[in-house]
């Protein structure tokens, strides 16, 4: 039995671009951020950009399409949670 190892790519890529979707669902139904860390989405937002563009860059199919669908959701909840913390200071302000 040959074992392919894309199917291993597909798989991981296919887990960590869904798992972004349930936090994306939960903030386009309440629109609350607040419990977001921005620097932690800011981070991870720059990695998955730089692994779809190494993807990109080498190519590898699986890498291009998980972390393409990863970018949706993901730059999604970071332009969400900095337009509210930008709401909020206004509040302050």
């Amino acid at each position: 039995m040959n074992f392919d190892i894309v199917i291993v790519g597909y798989l991981a890529g296919f887990c960590t671009a869904v798992a972004q979707f349930p936090q994306a669902w939960k903030v386009i139904r309440t629109g609350e951020t607040h419990s977001i860390s921005l620097g932690m989405y800011v981070i991870m937002t720059l990695g998955i950009l730089f692994w779809f563009i190494y993807g990109l860059l080498i190519p590898d199919l699986p890498m291009i399409i998980a972390n393409g669908v990863c970018l949706i959701p993901s730059v999604y909840i970071l332009f969400i949670t900095i337009r509210n913390l930008n709401k909020a200071k206004n509040k302050i302000a």
